[in-house]
């Protein structure tokens, strides 16, 4: 039975060698990556990106994390390029090309059609002077650093540098156009960090669910939309929907003697707590938390009433 040491002894030296390829990228990364990010900001059109075995494994990763920043890409298959799905490709779009020897056969179809076409190309490869990369418009060399398996055969550490710079593309094109952590929700509603970055807006209720009663409303009536509306509080505003103040079980039970000949302005808790549209949900969860409530009437600048979220809202979007 192989020791435990000799797994771990294998794992660290692999990630050695991966770490001081990245390190040899980082040194190494000049004006072809600041082109080909320019190149792919003046695109009208997608990226596209394709590559073979491994490479295209890496591509795809790549395309989806393009897609989820605000950079529209997909992903095409060199082999099914070569039978018709070159025509995802077209004028306007920019092709990032991944081939770790730049010699990859079933890529020539694809860049054939990029230079047909005059789409412009990115190619990123190992070799200087590989096919794809004398074919390229911006092209991006790799560092000369040893594969990870030992044997030089085993695509290890030059995926991770390929990855690693589709990353850093991915990042300054976000950091180029302000892309905020809200943008990146809409592209990736799911999960939990789509529920994390769930704004108030998003889960608010609105309209004729809102419990809402004026300053006059009588406690008979108040105590009808508190049971009707379910949320076990109302919100009291006055004639031009600005939220003055609210109504919980609480100030119920500190009402009880002559509750029915009292209105909402004798009962209401002014100023409360509120919350914007535009916070994140996450936000709203933590000031709830904070106070010891349920929920939270939402409001805008002027206390304008907008919404209500419930804890519940909250839960069922996947916080807390």
């Amino acid at each position: 039975m192989v020791s435990k040491d000799k797994f771990l002894d294998t794992a660290r030296r692999v990630i050695r060698i991966e770490a001081d390829a990245l390190g040899l990228l980082a040194v190494g990364i000049g004006d072809p990556f600041a082109d080909a990010v320019q190149m792919i900001l003046d695109a009208p059109g997608r990226i596209i990106i394709c590559g073979m075995g491994k490479s295209g494994h890496v591509a795809r990763k790549i395309a989806a994390t393009f897609a989820s920043t605000g950079t529209p890409a997909h992903f095409v298959h060199p082999a099914e390029a070569s039978h018709g799905d070159l025509g995802m490709m077209t004028k306007g779009d920019v092709a990032l090309i991944l081939s770790n020897s730049g010699e990859t056969p079933e890529l020539a179809d694809v860049i054939a059609h990029t230079r047909r076409f005059g789409i412009p190309m990115i190619g990123v490869a190992s070799k200087a002077k590989s096919t794809l990369l004398t074919q390229s418009d911006v092209a991006i060399v790799l560092p000369n650093a040893e594969e990870a398996c030992g044997t030089g055969v085993v695509p290890t550490t030059s995926t991770t540098m390929t990855l690693a710079l589709g990353d850093a593309m991915a990042v300054a094109l976000m950091e180029h156009r302000a892309f905020t952590p809200a943008n990146f929700r809409d592209f990736h509603p799911g999960g939990k960090l789509g529920a994390r970055l769930s704004k108030v807006g998003d889960l608010m209720h609105y309209g004729d669910a809102l419990p809402i009663a004026t300053t006059t409303t009588s406690m008979g009536d108040v105590l009808l939309e508190i049971s009707q509306k379910g949320f076990g509080v109302v919100g009291v505003a006055d004639t031009a929907g600005h939220l003055q103040g609210i109504i919980t079980d609480g100030d119920l039970r500190r009402h009880m003697d002559g509750l029915l000949d009292l209105t909402a302005d004798d009962v209401q808790t002014k100023d409360p707590t509120t919350v914007r549209a535009g916070a994140l949900a996450e936000e709203a969860l933590r000031i709830m938390n904070t106070h010891k409530i349920t929920c939270l009437f939402v409001t805008t600048d002027d206390k304008k009433v907008e919404g209500l979220i419930h804890i519940h809202d909250c839960l069922r979007a996947g916080l807390g």
